[in-house]
């Protein structure tokens, strides 16, 4: 009976949409799951077999979800605003909606090819003003809060007490004062600029090596007006949510390490010359007694006045170089260091010596206050830094537990020692402290006392987390429902929402940073009821904008009133599993969170954290080929010939290598093409077998060849009238299709769904030996198959006479007395040789043991018409006869 999966498929697609099988109803009676995919961006290639895998496993899931009772919410949508839409519009012509609606039909038609349970009714496309009107609503909402730090919560701008000193000084100041206090911003930043995508990136989005990540050219530093968010108002408590989530350790961290949290102080050194004084942050006070220089941001405010006549042009140039690197390439440890020396002095607080000021680019303006002490006895970075410019070195940590030759050299300042240390070097006459002899704790406590009542120093918490820049200098993407005013008042656009963008025919970006709504003077200017002119906001939000909280529009997506129905998103909410990849890891996550948090504190929703569990599916590579020189070579001009892999034109024995799927390298796997050799349910189950869902694994075809052949089995078996019948089930059937059961729903529950597909083929295997199974048990299997191969197992129940779609059968339960043992294989040995197995009873006696063995016809060959001497039996282990 041949396996037509081109009929099979289509036909129970077609039934599902028909039905919408597949409607998440607000049924409140039943306990709820809403599992998440990370919603696609809609590129002009389609699908590539990478998108199935993280959509495959959360549409098991659901399936087997809406099997155990719950009710369950599963959509999808488009990330749809971007780059490359405007891109291809700047190259054709071609109003990026155009493009935007096409990638998104095709994107559409492939995942439905799939038989992914998706509920249609609630897509949702970020490029939709229906959509993006409540993204610009949820931007008026940042725009109208301030962070309380008393409260540790943001609060409406109305309610933002406001001192009585600033009230004296007019409306004016007034006005000011609640524009430093706003979540959302406007003003003057340095921002990263690609010259190429005539666009700011955020610093997230350049690379190491300076260049930026959606194009890969070099991006410079420019003085941008831009719009903010003081995400780190939000800091301690994105840090602090962290420990609450189900999610994988390495995201937490990577979480962690973004937001940067340290606990140190700030300190005062007094600047020969000056009476400005220049402040520091460290996490080490107790290290004061070793500072020997001290180094400053080349973006530092100070540094023009810092500067010795003779050093200004130096300095200038240095900073200009500095300029052109991204923060990471500035602050890797790897790198050579590099920096100049000011010309000015400042002095040690703890011990009045005179220290060198220098201006390095390692040390960055936006983390503590733009400058540092350093320490190079205990500080890589430092002493390589002091070593290469000739600076004092003093050890004041005693490394005791080194070895001798070591510990000599780091009292000599000739070796750094990073570890800790008893405290020597580390008093002073002159300001009458003494830390030597004291512990770390210790240490940095009365260092940091000694601070405060002095009044040069006080306890510090810092954050590496700076503004979020949120605008982008583009066409494509979300307008700001903001109109600046020809007085200088900025007010933001509340009752007629949505902003949608204009028509336009052109949409280059201008040369100095002009997002293209310059050009649209129609919509750009306008005119208040009093006759002030206005100017429409020209930046467009970023692409993280619509991402921030798509999955709450997913909860009613069809509501114009409101973001949502409060009721519905109280039952909804928190999404109990989100799956996608690790790359976003720090960006659309944070972004999310922060956008949460703000709307929990305003009431909107109802949790403070929007994921409860997180899992990052893995990569799907390809194999490519390369020469032994290193030369990669395109699949198509491949051979395979025993094992071995031959280029077609030179002859040349090639290497075959795992790498990521490349156009260029022709080895990427177009969904489309496998669907339609194998079928959907093969390519399902196939990338749910390759192995554990979290690890990387290379794609190979005849993998998908052994799940082909696995469906094709049990199509052939299950789906011949011959093979079901009435009556009693076969024991050994029976008691495995229990084991399947259990096994098959737990891997499911765990993720572990490569295992839970081996255990239906061993199943398959079994009913295909015994030739026969009940009707019963063919129903059951179809069930138990249903969330991996859910078109064959449509297709085996409708043919047991079933009317209805099996999608909200029960999941079935196994019957625990089936797995009860009885019995026990022996292996049965004569003279410590075994010669048999043998099944008994668990409960059989010694004596009806001796008596079966000496009886049993297989016995008789070993026995030889003796007697046995002796019989050794161990419970549920082993037989064995001495003779």
């Amino acid at each position: 009976m041949e396996y037509k999966f081109w009929d099979i498929e289509p036909k129970w697609q077609a039934y599902w949409e028909e039905n919408k099988t597949f409607k998440t109803e607000n049924d409140f009676s039943k306990p709820k799951y809403y599992i998440l995919d990370m919603f696609p961006y809609p590129s002009g290639s389609g699908l590539h077999v990478g998108h199935p895998e993280g959509y495959t496993a959360t549409d098991i899931i659901s399936r087997y979800k809406r099997m155990k009772g719950f009710n369950v919410l599963h959509p999808m949508g488009w990330d749809a605003f971007g780059l490359p839409a405007e891109q291809y519009a700047i190259q054709t012509g071609t109003h990026p909606a155009v493009t935007t609606n096409k990638n998104c039909d095709n994107f559409r038609r492939q995942i439905k090819t799939l038989g992914l349970s998706y509920d249609w009714d609630r897509e949702i496309n970020t490029t939709d003003p229906k959509y993006f009107k409540w993204t610009q609503w949820i931007f008026t909402k940042l725009y109208n809060t301030w962070f309380d730090y008393e409260q540790g919560k943001g609060r409406p701008v109305s309610e933002l007490p406001i001192p009585e000193e600033v009230k004296a000084e007019g409306d004016a100041a007034v006005k000011e004062y609640i524009s430093k206090k706003r979540l959302a911003y406007y003003d003057n930043a340095q921002v990263w600029w690609c010259e190429n995508c005539k666009t700011v990136c955020a610093n997230e989005e350049v690379l190491t090596d300076g260049a930026h990540e959606k194009c890969g050219h070099q991006v410079i530093r420019k003085n941008l007006k831009q719009w903010l968010l003081r995400i780190p108002h939000y800091a301690q408590r994105l840090l602090e949510g962290l420990d609450e989530l189900d999610w994988p350790e390495g995201v937490k961290d990577m979480q962690k390490n973004w937001i940067g949290k340290s606990i140190g102080a700030e300190v005062d050194f007094t600047v020969e010359g000056m009476t400005d004084k220049l402040r520091v942050y460290t996490t080490r006070p107790d290290t004061l007694f070793g500072a020997t220089y001290m180094v400053v941001s080349p973006e530092h405010p100070m540094l023009d006045a810092l500067l010795a006549e003779d050093k200004k042009e130096e300095v200038k140039k240095y900073s200009q170089a500095a300029s052109l690197k991204s923060d990471l390439d500035r602050t890797e440890l790897a790198k050579e260091k590099t920096g100049v020396f000011t010309g000015r002095y400042a002095i040690n607080p703890v011990n009045g010596s005179k220290i060198q000021i220098w201006v390095a680019d390692y040390v960055l303006m936006g983390y503590g206050t733009g400058a540092i002490m350093a320490v190079p006895a205990h500080d890589t970075r430092d002493f390589e830094f002091a070593e290469k410019f000739n600076i004092p070195i003093v050890c004041i940590l005693d490394p005791k537990d080194a070895e001798p030759e070591l510990r000599e050299q780091v009292l000599a300042g000739k070796a750094c020692w990073t570890e800790d240390g008893a405290y020597i070097n580390s008093a002073s006459e002159l300001t009458g402290i003494d830390i030597n002899g004291l512990n770390k704790q210790d240490g940095i406590a009365q260092v940091t006392a000694w601070l405060e009542e002095k009044g040069i120093g006080e306890a510090t918490t810092n954050f590496k987390l700076r503004d979020w820049l949120f605008s982008r200098q583009r066409y494509w993407g979300e307008p700001f429902p903001v109109i600046h005013w020809e007085d200088g008042e900025v007010t933001v656009v509340e009752d007629d929402l949505p902003v949608t963008l204009p028509e336009m025919e052109k949409f280059e970006p201008g040369e100095g940073g002009e997002s293209p709504l310059g050009n649209a003077t129609d919509w750009l200017n306008v005119v208040d009821e009093n006759g002030r002119k206005g100017r429409r906001e020209t930046n467009t939000m970023p692409q993280w904008a619509g991402s921030c909280w798509y999955f709450l529009r997913y909860i009613d997506p069809n509501n114009d009133e409101q973001i949502f129905d409060p009721k519905l998103e109280n039952y909804w909410m928190p999404v109990d599993l989100y799956i996608g990849g690790a790359e976003h890891a720090v960006l659309h996550l944070l972004y999310s969170r922060f956008w949460h948090k703000v709307l929990f504190d305003l009431g909107v929703v109802s949790t403070e954290e929007p994921f409860k569990k997180l899992y990052n599916q893995g990569m799907i590579l390809a194999f490519a080929y390369e020469t032994q020189t290193g030369a990669k070579v395109v699949s198509d001009l491949v051979e395979e010939k025993d094992g071995k892999y031959f280029h077609t034109q030179t002859g040349e024995e090639l290497r075959q290598i795992v790498a990521k799927m490349s156009k260029s390298l022709k080895n990427v796997i177009n969904p489309d093409d496998v669907v339609a050799k194998y079928g959907a349910d093969a390519l399902r189950l196939y990338e749910m077998f390759m192995g554990p869902l979290d690890d990387t694994k290379p794609w190979a075809e005849n993998g998908v060849k052994g799940v082909f052949g696995f469906l094709s089995r049990a199509h052939r078996f299950f789906a011949n009238p011959d093979n079901i019948v009435e009556g009693e089930e076969d024991k050994d059937v029976l008691k495995l299709l229990q084991q399947t059961i259990i096994k098959v729903g737990d891997d499911i529950e765990n993720l572990k769904f490569n295992t839970g597909i081996s255990a239906l083929m061993v199943f398959n295997n079994l009913a295909i030996k015994k030739g026969k199974v009940t009707k019963a048990t063919a129903e059951t299997f179809a069930r138990i198959l249903a969330p991996y191969a859910p078109h064959l197992a449509e297709e085996l129940w409708s043919q047991y006479g079933n009317k209805q779609s099996l999608t909200y059968e029960p999941w079935p339960l196994a019957d625990q007395s089936l797995l009860v043992e009885d019995t026990h294989e022996y292996p049965v040995s004569f003279n410590g040789k075994m010669r048999f197995k043998l099944e008994l009873p668990l409960d059989i006696s010694r004596e009806e043991v001796e008596k079966t063995i000496s009886t049993h016809e297989l016995s008789q060959r070993w026995l030889d018409g003796k007697t046995p001497k002796k019989v050794i039996y161990v419970p549920k282990k082993i037989i064995n006869v001495v003779i």
